[in-house]
């Protein structure tokens, strides 16, 4: 599991970076007038805009709560097997609850 969560970590801030060229582009319509920012908006409420938003999201929350698990850990607790699994996947339910908080809230 433990491997698997650090793929999973790399993964997220591969993909957070991919997200932020798309709060970029956004920026960028504001910027470069109204009909531009029409085509992002219109983006960003299909269905595809919404999905990719979602996973963002939930990318920043996991790879929030999977770095203060490495933080804990850095600092000398959880090491042993059972203590890192139970720390994985309470990482993983407070990144399920914030994503959900944020799109439901």
């Amino acid at each position: 599991m433990t491997s698997v969560l650090s793929i999973l970590h790399r993964a997220s801030g591969l993909i957070l970076a991919a997200g932020t060229l798309l709060v970029v582009w956004w920026f960028w319509t504001i910027m470069s007038g109204a009909g531009s920012y029409a085509v992002a908006h219109g983006f960003f409420n299909g269905l595809f805009g919404r999905l990719l938003l979602f996973v963002w999201s939930l990318c920043m929350f996991y790879h929030l709560c999977n770095g203060v698990r490495h933080l804990v850990w850095d600092m000398g607790y959880a090491l042993e097997i059972k203590q890192a699994y139970m720390a994985g996947w309470i990482a993983i339910g407070i990144a399920v609850v914030l994503t959900a908080a944020a799109w439901l809230l």
